[in-house]
């Protein structure tokens, strides 16, 4: 029996993660998250940092979808008159059911954020909203928070992907990032420290 050189043994390992990693990037880029139904939630959670979400969020609160609205990684510059003026919401709106969350500024505090405000208002049901490229990590971190910070099995999480066209560079570059977080999460990574004087999102924009 012939058998296989260290070096070739490599070669075939290689091989198969490269294969693994393209069609995983397949499936990523051609299988987006969809816009969810009509289904009603006891909360909706909104991630700032793309065109959409908070308004996405706030038509599902109008409609009657979800009875309370956080909106995750608002930048500590906007305050709420700034807000209820930029997307018409009064503060009888706003006291009741919106809340301004200050304390996130990536994707991993997004969720940590939104867990306490969960547990806060003891929500069991939540739509969480995000564009489409950006959800299946959104919705990682929110299933993990929901695990270490709350009662296990307790949160029933409704994907609400709000569609985009994104380019190959951002899927590419979002993709990679799941499959950090993925790893990240397998060897217990810390979560990073808030960046001093930076926008909440981490994306440039003050919502």
């Amino acid at each position: 029996m012939r058998r296989i050189k260290p070096a070739g043994l490599i070669r075939r390992l290689f091989s198969l993660v490269l294969l693994a990693w393209i069609l995983g990037f397949l499936w990523f880029a051609l299988f987006l998250p969809r816009p969810a139904g009509d289904t009603h939630t006891d909360g909706a959670i909104a991630l700032t940092g793309g065109p959409g979400r908070i308004a996405r969020g706030l038509s599902v609160l109008r409609a009657g979808q979800a009875e309370r609205l956080l909106i995750a990684g608002v930048d500590s510059e906007v305050t709420p008159s700034h807000f209820d003026t930029e997307y018409g919401v009064t503060s009888a709106q706003r006291a009741c059911c919106v809340t301004l969350g200050y304390e996130s500024f990536d994707t991993r505090s997004n969720a940590r954020e939104a867990s306490d405000w969960v547990a806060h208002n003891d929500i069991h049901s939540v739509r969480l909203i995000t564009t489409d490229w950006h959800m299946r990590r959104a919705a990682f971190d929110l299933r993990v928070a929901a695990r270490t910070y709350l009662i296990p099995g307790r949160l029933i999480i409704i994907e609400d992907a709000v569609p985009s066209h994104p380019s190959m560079k951002a899927l590419f570059v979002e993709y990679n990032k799941f499959l950090a977080r993925i790893a990240a999460w397998l060897v217990n990574w810390p979560d990073a420290p808030r960046p001093p004087h930076t926008r909440s999102s981490g994306s440039g924009h003050a919502f």
